[in-house]
């Protein structure tokens, strides 16, 4: 008989004792012998079930020797064992197994060798006997014993630290647990999760704990935090603890490691949003400290890696996800809280809103360009047109039902959702809203479009970075948020200045229908406000790349053409050149947008020698200008004193009929020469050479009685649009009296409406 080896030393734990006495102490157990187990480098996945034979000797102690060195042991059984959370179960509960085995009833678990019996056993003592667990081989033994130990081991935790009662002793505890568990020669995703979702159980079920507790709880698990993810209640406790106390040293040594982990693995927030909510409070929590953006910035840097090329391929779209969620959360409140009339919900809803001064009717958006809502203000248009309701917030028009071509009448968007920048777009003289964040709010939406702007700054992550933010993935409040435009107008102008097709194309909308940044950050656009030198950066990369063709020059000449003839009136090269392209592909079919391009060209110097290049091309261009000009003239929105003299000055006005000044900044304090100043004195000298001018629109224009009276004097008049001017009802009722052919007007939102 061979002699009993010494038994395994392991760490005592302080839950009362090892799980495995020492040699000699259990059951006279003196014929056995324990094998060696030392860490020999095997690993074993974690059993959660398994075919296994089984034998019970049930035996008083004494008697335990003698029975394990008998020859003749009672008969096996095969079992489909189960290792669940609390015990030992056979999947066909008969014989042997006929009862569950409670972990708590396991007294001991041995490794079980003896001369002339089945190899490969292991033995659990139990209260009043023996069950003997007889494996197919080594490996099979060795696995269902370190399975055993553990869920043992666990399940003790568990129930110990379930009720807890000295925390001193507690934190002991959780050390002992995670030592076990990164002891362990078990290899299993599950090994270092159960321990860190029991202290996430402790913790969700113990709220009053103290800061320094609190840290010393983060510290001790942080060796298992290394290579596993917080579950979601842990990730709680992680961003209460980022919020609370942003300085503290654990948020740089314990939580950085982890998240960096997070940032390179996770593939999914949706599965996880906590893990998205602590990252996010844990790059708040960077931001608070002294350095505070630059803590950050170095904390992106490590992210990306020192090469030109992040190794990482999930970084970015998780940094993107983190950054999107956090600004959306800033408006949030505004979101909730709004009761300002109407509402970005209820237009969203498509509520309709009372009007206090006439009968309600049904409300829609207007279209997204305002210069071409100004070139469509003709007689026959404003047949069909009735009011334009103005709120401080966003204009919505006002329809009766009519036979309006679609065309005019139809947003972007569909019926019951409207197009994202739709609710935005609005006339440039509409003010926009007024939306406050709070302070914590204001600093976090500050935090992340930086994070936004410093991602923007590497090349390789910039055509995934466009990419992501083509379908602009922003609430409609931000983007009627000056500051956050503001800001992310950085973001924009890398993609504008990226030579790859791949990153300016995103400027672009991700589908038909559906504004893109291009149209955001144009002229009229609710995001521009650096009159359009953003919009001509744009145009001329796109222009540069493969899009220099003749579908990008009708769909400029459909929705940008006021905002490119204002910025060539000013002398951008690349709008001079686009204009002439246009009339070089034959893109404008309107003889008087043609005639209007062409006195916008000779306003300038590149654009006279730019136009009498294609002239020595296209002789007919000439030819045309000098039929008299043009019948129609809309000045480009956002136009001032000097462009419309420079336009003025550059042809002939003679047969002009219709003249739109809607929607400008031209006013009356600005110097002019070679044409008359807007604003009253401009009305003036309107009356005295344009004689034969039918139409005029002067809507939202700063022109007052001492000028609309001048009017009296252009006999051909009729249709005038004097909306939201500072016009009276005597000077009206005084047009109406000297105009005879006047048969359209527009005079709402003024004192004689």
């Amino acid at each position: 008989m061979e002699s009993v080896s010494a038994p395994r030393k392991e760490t005592k734990p302080l839950l009362g004792g090892d799980v495995s006495a020492p040699e000699g102490t259990k059951m006279g157990a003196v014929p056995c012998r324990r094998a060696l187990l030392l860490c020999n480098g095997m690993r074993y996945k974690l059993l959660q079930e398994g075919d296994i034979q089984v034998c019970v000797i049930r035996h008083p102690r004494t008697f335990l020797s003698k029975i394990l060195t008998s020859k003749f042991l009672r008969r096996w059984e095969p079992h489909h064992l189960t290792l669940a959370d609390n015990s030992l179960a056979s999947a066909t509960p008969t014989g042997y197994m006929e009862n569950s085995v409670s972990y708590s009833a396991i007294e001991d678990v041995q490794l079980l060798s003896w001369e002339n019996a089945p190899k490969y056993c292991l033995q659990l003592t139990i209260p009043g006997g023996t069950v003997l667990l007889q494996a197919a081989n080594s490996y099979l033994r060795d696995q269902w014993f370190h399975s055993l130990q553990w869920k043992k081991k666990i399940y003790k935790y568990k129930k110990v630290l379930s009720n807890p009662s000295r925390w001193e002793v507690v934190l002991k505890e959780i050390r002992t647990l995670v030592d076990m568990a990164l002891t362990s020669p078990l290899q299993d995703d599950s090994i270092n999760q159960a321990p860190l979702e029991i202290v996430s159980k402790l913790l969700s079920e113990n709220t009053n704990l103290t800061t320094q507790e609190h840290e010393n709880i983060i510290v001790a698990i942080a060796p298992l935090l290394e290579n596993n993810h917080p579950p979601p209640d842990l990730c709680e406790f992680f961003c209460k603890h980022c919020r609370e106390r942003p300085r503290s040293m654990v948020v740089i040594e314990v939580f950085t490691p982890v998240v960096q982990r997070i940032l390179k693995h996770n593939m999914d927030f949706g599965k996880c949003p906590r893990l998205r909510l602590f990252t996010q409070e844990y790059i708040l929590a960077l931001n608070e400290l002294n350095a505070g953006m630059e803590v950050v910035k170095k904390f992106i840097q490590s992210m990306h890696g020192p090469t030109g090329h992040c190794p990482h391929p999930r970084v970015l779209p998780n940094l993107v996800a983190v950054c999107l969620a956090a600004i959306y959360s800033c408006y949030e409140e505004f979101i909730n809280s709004r009761d300002n009339s109407p509402s970005l919900k209820e237009i969203r809803n498509g509520c309709q809103q009372p009007c206090d001064r006439k009968p309600t009717l049904p409300l829609r958006l207007l279209h997204p360009s305002p210069d071409l809502v100004s070139q469509e203000a003709t007689l026959s248009e404003a047949r069909l047109k009735s009011a334009v309701v103005a709120s401080s917030e966003i204009h919505v028009e006002v329809e009766r039902p009519s036979t309006a071509k679609p065309a005019l009448t139809a947003s972007a968007g569909n019926d019951s959702e409207p197009n994202l920048i739709d609710c935005l777009m609005v006339s440039p003289a509409c003010s926009t809203m007024s939306i406050e964040l709070g302070p914590q709010a204001d600093r976090t939406l500050g935090c992340y479009v930086e994070i936004l702007r410093l991602l923007s700054d590497y090349d390789d992550w910039r055509p995934s970075l466009a990419s992501l933010l083509q379908p602009i993935p922003f609430p409609k409040e931000a983007l009627a948020h000056e500051k956050f435009t503001k800001e992310l107008k950085y973001v924009i102008q890398r993609f504008a200045e990226d030579p790859r097709q791949e990153v300016h194309s995103c400027l672009l909308s991700v589908r038909a229908g559906k504004d893109g940044w291009f149209q955001l950050y144009s002229p009229g656009g609710v995001a521009c406000d650096d009159d359009g030198e953003l919009f001509a950066s744009m145009v001329h990369i796109l222009m540069g790349s493969c899009y220099k063709t003749k579908k990008f020059l009708l769909s400029l000449a459909e929705n940008k053409l006021g905002p490119c003839m204002l910025l060539a009136l000013r002398g951008n090269q690349t709008m001079v050149e686009i204009l002439c392209l246009m009339l070089e592909y034959n893109i404008i079919d309107n003889n008087d947008t043609q005639l209007q391009i062409i006195s916008t060209l000779e306003s300038t110097d590149v654009g006279k020698r730019m136009y009498e290049q294609l002239c020595d091309r296209q002789r007919e261009l000439k030819e045309l200008q000098r039929k008299g000009g043009p019948t129609r003239l809309t000045l480009p929105s956002k136009s001032t004193d000097a462009d419309l003299a420079r336009l003025l000055s550059s042809g002939s006005f003679g047969n002009l009929e219709n003249l739109s000044l809607a929607f400008t900044n031209v006013t009356t304090g600005t110097e002019c020469v070679c044409a008359p100043q807007f604003g009253d004195a401009g009305l003036r000298l309107l009356s005295e050479h344009l004689t034969m001018l039918q139409v005029l629109n002067l809507c939202e224009t700063p022109v007052t009685d001492a000028g609309l009276l001048a009017l009296s004097s252009m006999k051909s008049l009729c249709s005038l649009n004097m909306n939201s001017t500072k016009l009276s009802a005597d000077t009206y009722e005084d047009l109406k009296a000297k105009l005879p052919n006047l048969k359209e007007v527009d005079v709402r939102y003024t004192e004689a409406w």
